[in-house]
This record gives structure tokens, sequence and C-alpha cells, in this order.
């Protein structure tokens, strides 16, 4: 059975191993189908992808050269006389047929959503279990070896959002579940690379306090204000001069907050 992997680098593997394509061109092509998978890929759709408003006088036969490229690639490993079934025709487009267990892009996408069903539930144990999972699935970034045109690179910046935003709900999970002391550090790297993510540095705020590092977090509070306005000429958000207020009288009553600040209940159906 052939399984795709596309968070990371772009991969192809069978039973007995790898069978990547390696022609960069005809792997854009395998990236897009993967990305709309078991959906119509228009051939004009295809050729925009690799060439723009500028494609050649024979980008058409070029286009439908790759796509018999990846069935060649592909006939070994699927039922005999089913190649045109995986990879079909329709039309003046193409499918790539994929089960959800064949790519690790759906295997994301569903347990991501099981983990926001869990939380919105009220068991951050099972939330944090299948986020934890859904995470997993990274290697690094989408697609990080495919040269990505207009299609390609929109399905990656909405899919590193979607990564972001599971993170921030696993975070929350484990917070939930008194994981306080353990994503401190975790919190930390994450700011040496998103110096200006308030929402990170409200979490590690939280997680300070709720350790009984109660002078830390207010350093922490200090090193934000002092960032922001550094770099923007921005004050803190309300949001976060309310918790900076709740830290100074020692109560911890955004234990029950989402991951915006907000109630839950209120984050989750946003």
């Amino acid at each position: 059975m052939l399984r795709f992997q596309a968070l990371g680098r772009l991969t192809v593997t069978n039973d007995l191993g790898d069978c990547t394509p390696t022609a960069p061109m005809a792997r854009r092509v395998l990236a897009q189908l993967l990305l709309c998978s078991n959906n119509i890929v228009m051939l004009d759709a295809i050729i925009d992808e690799l060439w723009g408003d500028k494609p050649p006088k024979s980008a058409v036969p070029t286009a439908q050269t790759y796509i018999y490229q990846l069935r060649r690639q592909f006939e070994p490993w699927v039922p005999e006389g089913t190649v045109e079934q995986v990879l079909a025709t329709c039309g003046t487009g193409y499918m790539l047929r994929v089960d959800p267990d064949q790519l690790d892009l759906a295997a994301f996408l569903r347990l991501s959503k099981q983990g926001r069903t869990a939380l919105a539930a009220g068991d951050p144990a099972a939330a944090a279990r299948l986020l934890r999972q859904a995470l997993d699935l990274w290697s690094g970034p989408a697609l990080a070896d495919v040269t990505a045109g207009p299609s390609i690179q929109a399905h990656v910046v909405h899919l590193t959002e979607q990564r972001a935003h599971t993170v921030e709900l696993r975070i929350q999970a484990d917070a939930m579940l008194g994981r306080h002391r353990e994503l401190v550090g975790e919190l930390k790297a994450m700011l040496l690379t998103h110096p200006l993510n308030e929402w990170y540095h409200a979490q590690l705020i939280k997680a300070l306090a709720s350790s009984g590092r109660r002078n830390e977090s207010l350093v922490a509070y200090q090193h934000l204000r002092r960032t922001l306005s550094a770099e923007l000429g921005l004050e803190p958000s309300g949001v976060l001069r309310e918790l900076h207020q709740e830290v100074l009288a020692g109560r911890d009553s955004w234990s029950d907050w989402g991951v915006s600040g907000r109630p839950l209940a209120e984050q989750l159906t946003r």
C-alpha cells in the first residue's frame, strides 16, 4: 500500500521502502494532488501552479507527462490495473484517491478535530492525547522540500495556522491537567521564535504563577511590556493587563480561560 507524507518532506513509501518521485516538477504536481486529495484538480490549476501566468506553449502535454510519470511510479504498488483509478482522469482534471490512513495530513486533521471535540466536552486528558498524536505527525514545515507556487503556498499557510492552533489547544489541555511546570520550558522556547506572540506570553505567565513562581511570572509580564513597547510602541492587551493584576493579587481565576483569554466555551465556538 502506498503511504504519503506531506507534513514535513514530501515522501511516498510502500511496504518495501521509499518510492518518492525525484523529478521536481512531478513532485509539485503530486503535492498539489495530495493537498486536494479525493477532489478534482483541474489541468488549468496544475499549469498555473507550475508556471504561473507565463506557461510554455507545451504546458498541456508537459503537465500530462507529469501525470503519466506519477502513474508509472505508483503502478507497481497498487492492485493490477487500478493505477488509473488511483490517479484518475476526470474530464479536464485529475483526482488522486487516497484513503485516510494513507495520508498523514488526513490523520492530522482527523486527530485535531477529535482533540477539539474532547476539549469542548470537558475531557482535557483525551484532548491532550489526541492533539499530541496530531502534532507528532509533523516532522517539519509542510512540504518543506517542494517548491511552492500559489496553490501549494496557500495550502501550506493554512496548514501552518492549523498546526499553530492545535499547539495552542494542546497547551490549554495540559494546563487544565495541571502540567504547569512541564509547560514553562516549552513556552520559553516558543517565545524565542515568537517574541511578540501575546498568547504564548500569557500562557507562560500563567504557568509560572501556577507553579509557585510568582516573582518570575511578574518578571515575564514586565519583559513582555518592554518588548512590545520597544518593537511596536504598544502596551500589552487588556487581557494581559488583567492577568497581571490577577498574579499581583495572588489569584488564579484564569484557570477556566480559553486559549485566547476568553472562557473556554466561547473560545471553542469562535
